[in-house]
């Protein structure tokens, strides 16, 4: 109660009666505050000569039985209901994840593009292929790389 404000507690005490001269006065010097009291007030004076509204004989047995009928139902928590509360949530989440797919695959492409990139810049300035000349005297050269096995007769003759 110490954290409401006067004027919103002399509102819930003018609303149970009238307000005596020293509650009157914790409303303090605010002109706005005994403004606002004042209307309310009158607003309760007004309303307090309107004719009761005509109630049923076998109103409050109505009521507590529609109580009674609300807590005997189930609660019918099933898909039927929950979809339409839920259909927001996953069509966002839907979206989120297929713009993280895409974003990753594009991603992906860039980086193969750029190692492809890479390997024809790596290409390009190695050293060039040999000539054609090289290439005619292949089994040649390839033979000079061999080691040559020594001749048995010409060692022998050499003896």
């Amino acid at each position: 109660m110490k954290d409401k404000p006067i004027s919103d507690e002399l509102r819930e005490l003018l609303w149970r009666r009238s307000l005596s001269d020293a509650e009157r006065l914790r409303a303090g010097d605010r002109p706005e505050t005994q403004a606002e009291l004042e209307l309310e007030a009158r607003l309760n004076a007004a309303l307090e000569q309107l004719p009761a509204a005509p109630v049923p004989s076998n109103f409050t047995a109505r009521v507590l039985q529609a109580i009674d009928l609300e807590a005997s139902r189930p609660a019918d928590r099933g898909w039927r209901w929950a979809l339409p509360r839920w259909m927001p949530r996953l069509a966002v989440t839907a979206a989120v994840v297929a713009v993280s797919a895409l974003s990753w695959q594009h991603h992906e492409v860039v980086k193969q593009r750029f190692a492809l990139a890479r390997s024809v810049v790596a290409v390009a300035e190695s050293s060039a292929l040999p000539g054609v000349e090289a290439l005619k005297n292949y089994e040649v050269i390839q033979r000079m790389g061999e080691a040559q096995q020594p001749d048995e007769k010409l060692l022998a003759l050499m003896q």
